[in-house]
């Protein structure tokens, strides 16, 4: 009795590697699939602080691969879309909190020079000591307040680009 092997048929594969952030990597990796692509199990993922590199690959001999690689480069620029909104909740409250409190930090330095006088002016530190006080306490409620209504603004924006999304990833499944 003679055992045949069964021969598997030459996949050539392309490849690619992905940096995103690390509450982002699901998505990425559903969307992709969607485009042929699937994680490489012969590479091990490299993690940093907060993001994570995936190698990836799929077959070069994809029938609508042209297409597959116009969807995708699409789908990439959305999800770059989405990653700006997301960042730019907090960019605009940040600069601004940290510009009150550098005021503030000034106020409390026009006060201590005040009371380090001679002769020292009380007066002039109690009243340079309030707005820097304020200037030190207001950036927190600020910078809290700015990404509550940027946030607002921005949901519907990023849930749109989301949308477009699935419809991009849709396609590219419907192409495989």
């Amino acid at each position: 009795m003679q055992v045949e092997k069964g021969k598997k048929p030459f996949v050539g594969y392309e490849y690619k590697k992905i940096t995103v952030n690390k509450n982002a990597v699901s998505m990425y990796l559903d969307c992709y699939k969607n485009f042929g692509w699937f994680t490489d199990e012969n590479v091990a993922n490299e993690s940093g602080n907060s993001q994570i590199t995936v190698q990836m690959k799929r077959d070069r001999k994809l029938i609508n691969r042209v297409e597959l690689t116009r969807l995708q480069k699409h789908f990439e620029a959305c999800a770059n879309e989405i990653e700006t909104l997301e960042k730019s909740k907090t960019s605009t409250a940040a600069v601004c909190a940290l510009v009150v409190g550098v005021i503030g930090t000034g106020f409390m330095a026009g006060s201590t020079f005040a009371v380090t006088h001679e002769p020292p002016v009380i007066w002039l530190c109690a009243v340079l000591a309030v707005p820097g006080f304020a200037g030190w306490l207001l950036p927190y409620f600020l910078y809290r307040f700015m990404i509550r209504k940027r946030t607002k603004k921005v949901f519907p924006l990023i849930e749109a680009k989301r949308e477009e999304i699935y419809e991009i990833c849709e396609k590219g499944h419907s192409l495989l």
